[in-house]
C-alpha cells in the first residue's frame, strides 16, 4: 500500500465512536466579550455511521470549484478535520489528503476526478465535492455542478479571478447555482483584498458582498473581522504545529487598532448599503427603522437579507482566509449552512409531479473490483433503500440496487436508507451511466407524467415524456486523438474492457474504431487527459498500451450556399425501395448543425419519415466531406420528400445521407481548427522570450497585464501548436512561469495551414 493511502487510511476512523451534535463546543472566560472556541479533540473521531440525517432544510450540497492550485483540495481537508472526521491534517504535497485518493493525483499534486465527503457541522449535514481545476477535466465540474445546491468559488488572494476560474464560474451560472466566494491564501505577500474582490467584479460580472476583512496581510495575517457581528476573529498559531482548531472571538472595542476600526467601519457601511441596494425587504426595514443608525440593525435581520440576496444571485457573500496556515475556515464552514440554499430551496419541477415517489439523477459511476460499478445518485424526492429494483427511464430497464453507502471518498459507510435531497452511492446497477433518471418503477413515472400533463403550468400532453426526465450531463466535445494499441492481440479482448469500464466513469472520454485501419482511436480533452488514461489502463488494469501520436481533433464546415436532389431507387429481395429528396445547405454562425423543413413539408410529413430524413441529415454531419471530421456550422432545408410504398425509413435515410453529402460537397469544405484562451504568469525578464516563442506557434497576443511583481500574458493559440508547451515554458523561464489553457473557439484555418493539412492527411507529406 503506498505510504499516503497507509497515513489516510490511519486518519480516517470507522466505527461507534463518540458523537456529538456540532462540532465546535465553546467555553467563556472571564471576560464577557472574549470567546475561544476549540473543535473536536483529536481522540473524537467521529463515524459516518453517526453522520447526521436531519430534516432537508439542514442538509447542504455544495462543490468547491476553482482554479488549479488556488487551494481547494487543501480547504476541503480543514473542512473534514474541523468537523471531526479526520485525525490529522492531510497536506497535497505530501499527497496524503483524503479528496485525492487516485495515485495519479497524488504523484502530480492536482484534483483530476471529483470526490464526495459527507459530514456535519452545527446540525447540519454537508454532502461536499472537490471538484478538479484543471481544463482537462471540465466535464468533472459540470457534473458535479448538475446534482448541486451550491458551491463555494476558491480564490488565490494573490490572483484573484483567473482563467479557469471563469470556465467553472460560467458552469454554475448555467446551472443557476448560488455561490459562497472564499479568497485563500492571504498569508502570501501578495495577497491583495481589493484586488481580489474588483476582479470578481469586472470578470465574473458578479456583486462581492464582502462579510469579512483581514486583520494584518502576508505573514502577519492573523484572522477576520466579521462585518456582520463586529466581531475580531484570531488565530494565535504558537507553533507550525497548531492546527488552527482554536480561535478567539472578541467583540470589537475602542482599545483596537484605529486603522482597523476605521476599515471594519467602513466597510461594515458599504455593507448594509449594498445589501439594501440588492434587497428590497432590507432596505425598507432600514429606511423604516435604522436611517439614523446603521449599527442598530438586527444581527438576523442582516443576516436573512445576504441569504436573500445569495440565494436569488443577486450578489455573492466574500469570506477570506488561509487554509494553508488553518486560518479562517471555521467561518466559511458557517457562511455556507448560513447562506446556502437547503435542496427544498432549489426549485425542481419533478419533485411536485413525483410526490413522494423515488427520483433521481445518477451523475457519476465508478468501477471498484469487489463491489463492480458503483454509481454516484442525486435523490431529488422519495425514499432510497437497499435490496429494491429501481428502474432506470432512460435505458427503460429495471434492475436491482444491492447495497446503499454513504460517500466519503474513496471509504464508504453502508447505510440502511438515504431521503430526498441527498447524494447516495449505490452497488448492482450495473447498466446505469451518467446523466440516466432513476425511478421506483414504471408505474410512478407513469403517475408522474400524468400528474405533469394535467399541471396547469406546463399543459403541452406532447411533451409529458420529457418532463418526467431530469436533464443529463452535458458532455464536451473531443480536442485531442490519438491510436492505441495493446501489446499482443490476445489483450485486445482485456483492452476493450477497459476502455469500457473508463468511457462508462468518464463520458469525456471516447473511443472509436478507424472503418479503414481497424486501429482503436482514443479521443480525449487534453494530452494531460489522455496520458492519465494511459497511465490508469497499465496500473488499474495491468495492461501496457502503446500509444500513438497525438492528433488534434479538428471540425468542417462550408462556405456557401447550395441545393441539391437525389433519388434513391434499389430492389432488395422482391420489394422495391424509392425515395426522392430536395435539399439546401447554407453556412450558418453557430457552433452546431440545425435540420428544418418547409412549411408545406412540415405538414404534410409523416412522423416516421421526418424522424428518417432527420437521422440521415445527422448522420451526415459525423463525417464531413474533407478530412471525414465532425461538420459543425451548417443549416439544412429539406424542401421536399418523395417516399413511394413499401419504401423502409432505412432507405429514406440513407437516401438523405447520400443527397447531404453531395450538397457538402458541393458547397466547398472549410477545416476548423480548436484555438485555446491562453494564459502564462511569469516575470517581465522572460516576457521577450515567451512572445517570441508565441509568434513561431502563430498566437494572437490579446492582452498583457501587470499583477504585482509579474506580467500576465493572455494570448489565443491553435491547439496543434500547443503541444509539449508545459516543457518549452520551463525552459524559457527557467521555471519560474505557470500557464492554463481553456478552449476559445474553433476557427477557419488560413488556406495556406489548410492545404499543408489536407497534404499531410492524405499521406503526400
Amino acid at each position: 500500500m503506498p505510504v499516503g493511502a497507509l497515513h489516510t487510511l490511519h486518519r480516517v476512523i470507522w466505527g461507534g465512536c463518540l458523537f456529538r451534535v456540532g462540532s465546535q463546543s465553546c467555553r467563556c472566560s472571564l471576560s464577557s466579550d472574549l470567546r475561544r472556541y476549540h473543535g473536536a479533540l483529536p481522540d473524537d473521531i467521529k463515524s459516518l455511521r453517526a453522520v447526521l440525517n436531519p430534516d432537508i432544510s439542514k442538509i447542504r450540497n455544495i462543490g468547491i470549484m476553482a482554479h488549479i492550485n488556488a487551494g481547494k483540495t487543501t480547504t476541503t481537508e480543514r473542512m473534514l478535520y474541523y468537523s471531526g472526521y479526520t485525525r490529522a491534517l492531510g497536506d497535497v504535497d505530501d499527497g496524503d489528503t483524503v479528496t485525492d485518493f487516485m495515485a495519479q493525483e497524488r504523484e502530480r499534486g492536482i484534483t483530476i476526478q471529483s470526490a464526495a465527503v459527507t459530514f456535519d457541522w452545527k446540525s447540519h449535514r454537508i454532502n461536499l465535492i472537490d471538484t478538479p481545476g484543471h481544463v482537462d477535466f471540465t466535464l468533472e465540474v459540470e457534473r458535479a455542478l448538475r446534482v448541486l445546491d451550491g458551491a463555494v468559488a476558491v480564490f488565490d488572494a494573490s490572483a484573484g479571478v483567473e482563467a479557469q476560474t471563469l470556465t467553472v464560474w460560467r458552469q454554475a451560472e448555467k446551472h443557476h447555482i448560488p455561490c459562497v466566494c472564499f479568497l485563500n491564501k492571504m498569508d502570501k505577500p501578495a495577497a491583495d483584498l481589493n484586488f481580489s474582490i474588483e476582479s470578481i467584479r469586472l470578470k465574473l460580472k458578479a456583486n462581492p458582498v464582502l462579510l469579512q476583512i483581514p486583520i494584518g496581510s502576508g505573514k502577519n495575517f492573523t484572522g477576520v473581522v466579521d462585518l456582520l457581528t463586529n466581531q475580531k476573529l484570531t488565530w494565535k498559531l504558537t507553533s507550525a504545529r497548531d492546527d488552527g482548531r482554536a480561535f478567539e472571538v472578541r467583540s470589537l472595542g475602542q482599545s483596537e487598532d484605529p486603522e482597523l476600526l476605521q476599515a471594519a467601519s467602513k466597510a461594515r457601511t458599504a455593507l448594509i448599503e449594498q445589501v439594501a441596494d440588492l434587497d428590497d425587504e432590507f432596505a425598507e426595514l432600514l429606511l423604516t427603522d435604522f436611517s439614523d443608525n446603521f449599527d442598530g440593525v438586527p444581527l438576523n435581520k442582516l443576516q436573512e437579507a445576504v441569504r436573500r440576496v445569495t440565494l436569488a444571485r443577486k450578489g455573492v457573500p466574500v469570506l477570506c482566509g488561509s487554509s494553508l496556515k488553518n486560518k479562517g475556515v471555521q467561518p466559511l464552514l458557517d457562511a455556507i449552512t448560513a447562506y446556502l440554499p437547503a435542496p427544498n430551496e432549489r426549485l425542481h419541477d419533478l419533485v411536485r409531479w413525483y410526490k413522494d415517489d423515488l427520483c433521481a439523477l445518477a451523475f457519476k459511476v465508478l468501477h471498484d473490483k469487489q463491489r463492480g460499478p458503483l454509481v454516484f445518485l442525486r435523490i431529488y424526492s422519495g425514499t432510497l433503500k437497499p435490496q429494491t429494483a429501481v428502474h432506470n427511464l432512460n435505458r427503460n430497464s429495471t434492475e436491482r440496487m444491492s447495497r446503499l453507502l454513504v460517500p466519503f471518498a474513496d471509504q464508504h459507510v453502508e447505510v440502511p436508507s438515504m431521503s430526498a435531497g441527498n447524494i447516495a452511492l449505490t452497488v448492482g446497477l450495473k447498466q446505469t451511466v451518467t446523466g440516466d433518471t432513476i425511478v421506483s418503477s414504471k408505474a410512478s413515472a407513469a403517475a408522474a407524467a400524468h400528474r405533469a400533463q394535467n399541471d396547469s403550468e406546463t399543459g403541452k400532453k406532447h411533451r409529458e415524456h420529457a418532463d418526467i426526465v431530469l436533464s443529463g450531463v452535458e458532455v464536451p466535445d473531443p480536442v485531442f486523438f490519438c491510436t492505441i494499441e495493446p501489446p499482443t492481440m490476445a489483450k485486445q479482448a482485456d483492452l476493450e474492457n477497459a476502455l469500457n469500464c473508463l468511457q462508462r466513469e468518464d463520458p469525456s472520454l471516447k473511443v472509436r474504431v478507424d472503418p479503414d485501419s481497424g486501429q482503436t482511436i482514443l479521443c480525449g480533452m487534453g494530452e494531460l487527459h489522455i496520458e492519465i488514461i494511459h497511465d490508469r489502463i497499465r496500473r488499474e488494469y495491468g495492461i501496457e498500451t502503446h500509444l500513438g501520436p497525438l492528433q488534434v481533433a479538428y471540425r468542417e464546415t462550408i462556405v456557401q450556399e447550395v441545393s441539391a436532389k437525389d433519388t434513391l431507387d434499389r430492389t432488395i429481395g422482391d420489394r422495391r425501395h424509392v425515395a426522392s429528396v430536395n435539399l439546401t445547405v447554407r453556412p450558418v454562425d453557430i457552433t452546431s448543425c440545425e435540420v428544418a423543413f418547409s412549411e408545406e413539408l412540415q405538414v404534410q410529413i409523416l412522423p416516421e419519415i421526418k424522424e428518417a430524413v432527420e437521422n440521415g441529415v445527422q448522420s451526415s454531419y459525423l463525417q464531413g466531406p474533407l478530412l471525414g471530421y465532425p461538420v459543425q456550422g451548417v443549416s439544412s432545408l429539406i424542401h421536399s420528400v418523395s417516399v413511394e410504398p413499401g419504401t423502409s425509413p432505412a432507405m429514406v435515410s440513407a437516401c438523405v445521407s447520400r443527397c447531404m453529402l453531395k450538397a457538402l460537397r458541393l458547397a466547398g469544405g472549410q477545416v476548423l481548427e480548436p484555438v485555446m484562451a491562453l494564459e502564462v504568469t511569469l516575470g517581465e525578464e522572460h516576457l521577450s522570450s515567451v512572445l517570441g516563442d508565441l509568434a513561431q506557434r502563430r498566437g494572437t497576443v490579446r492582452d498583457i497585464q501587470s499583477r504585482h511583481d509579474n506580467k500576465v500574458l493572455l494570448a489565443t493559440v491553435p491547439l496543434a501548436e500547443m503541444m509539449g508547451y508545459s516543457t518549452v515554458l520551463r525552459t524559457v523561464t527557467s521555471g519560474n512561469a505557470s500557464f492554463s489553457l481553456e478552449l476559445d473557439a474553433y476557427e477557419a484555418m488560413n488556406p495556406q495551414d489548410q492545404g499543408a493539412l489536407l497534404k499531410r492527411m492524405s499521406g503526400v507529406m
